[in-house]
This record gives C-alpha cells, structure tokens and sequence, in this order.
C-alpha cells in the first residue's frame, strides 16, 4: 500500500517512517509538514494510506480531511485524544495517541488493509454516494427490539454484572443483556477508556475531574485506583 505521512513535528515523522520501513507491505511515498502539501500531492500520486496530525498550522488534519472528496484510508496521529470522536465521525480508520508503540501501529495497518482491499474489490460496481466508512454505531437488544446506538451520542456505560447500561447525550438510559467487557471492544480505541471496572466513558464528554472522580453531565463517576494513571495521560495532566 501506497503511504503518505503528514506531521508538523520532525521527529513524529521520524518515527513513522521507521515504523512504515519495518513493514514490507507498505511504501513511503513522501512524508509532508503540513495539510497544504499532501492536499497538492494527493492530486498526483496514488496514496493508499494517510498518516495524519491533527494540529498542524495553516489547515488542521480535521479540516483537511473534509475537503477530500475520494478518501484514502485515515489514520490520525495525534497526542490529543478529545477530537478522537470528531476524528471517527469524519470516517478515520484509526486513531492513534501518541505515543504509540509499533504494536499498536501494526493493528491500524491491519484495518487500513482492509479497508483498501475492500475499496479496491468493490469501489467500481458501487454508486458513487455508497459508503465505505467504518461504522459509526452498534446494535444492542434492549425492551424486545434491537437499538442503533451511536458512539457519538454515548455520554458512559455502566457494568451491572450480567447487564450494561448505557446512558446517551439525549438522556436515554439503555440496559441491554451483555458484559461490560464486549463492549469496551465494540467502542472505537482513542475516543472512550475505562475508568473503574464498572464504567466506560467517552473522553470528549468530560466536564470536570473532582478528586477521583470524573463528571460527565452532572454525573460523578469513580475514578478506579488501577485506571487513574491512564485516564491522566490520556487527558495530558500528568
């Protein structure tokens, strides 16, 4: 797969074109400063692949990415986590926090493959308007029906043993029979984290860290002793 790496930071490039070198699979084709210069270079050459920062001066990736008409695979870049639902709402493959280990790299690349594989077999038979996003919601059985819920719209869920339940933006309380467990990994990784062996919560949600705790919509939620250090890192307050 053809790949392009976008970052402002020298050394984020550094360390991608490194990580891409380790993967026979994948060819560098440039790696750019900033959202200008891919945009002129997509026009070009054949890119399968984006690695891409989100802020970056003059055009952030964000931005970048909405002016795209005919979307390569997007893997955002970035050490901010609160655009991580922005980033998957604006069909990101993936959406790597810096720092990232190869490991972690490795799994985007396996999703990035499948999605070029399946643009590649499908894209010509298609209508144009088709999309071929990565889902932006789940299906879960609730009151003898099966609920779209959006991971947008999820505010936290909450483990009670053998049922979950899950609280949305617009104040929809859903209890479905499954563990808390299965959904952590239906979640998009970046944009939600476990924060006590009970509750799972959407980063761009939070209002506030009180103590040990977290508040989301006038909810304080506990903050797990084995999950703090995390939940710092991930939120830069470390």
């Amino acid at each position: 797969m053809n790949c392009l790496i976008v970052d402002d930071e020298y050394m984020a490039r550094l360390l991608l074109e490194e990580y891409v070198r380790k993967i026979p699979s994948l060819h560098l084709i440039a790696t750019c400063e900033n959202a200008l210069e891919a945009f002129h270079l997509l026009k070009t050459e054949a890119v399968d692949v984006v690695f891409l920062d989100i802020q970056m001066p003059h055009l952030t990736g964000l931005e970048f990415v909405q002016t795209l008409q005919s979307k390569p695979a997007i893997i955002f870049t970035t050490a901010y986590s609160e655009h991580a639902v922005e980033g998957f709402r604006l069909d990101a493959v993936d959406y790597l926090l810096k720092p990232f280990s190869f490991e972690r790299f490795v799994q985007a690349i396996g999703k990035a493959t499948d999605f070029v594989a399946f643009h590649k077999q499908y894209s010509p038979t298609l209508p144009s308007e088709t999309s071929l996003a990565v889902p932006d919601h789940f299906f879960v059985k609730a009151d003898g029906k099966r609920i779209k819920v959006r991971f947008e719209d999820i505010l936290y869920i909450e483990g009670l043993k053998e049922y979950v339940s899950i609280y949305t933006a617009d104040n929809q309380r859903i209890i479905t029979l499954q563990s808390i467990k299965h959904l952590e990994k239906l979640l998009p990784e970046g944009a939600y984290l476990r924060i006590h062996k009970s509750y799972i919560i959407s980063l761009a949600r939070i209002d506030a860290i009180v103590g040990n705790q977290v508040e989301i919509h006038k909810k304080l939620l506990p903050i797990g002793a084995t999950y703090k250090e995390e939940l710092m890192k991930r939120l830069q307050l470390e």
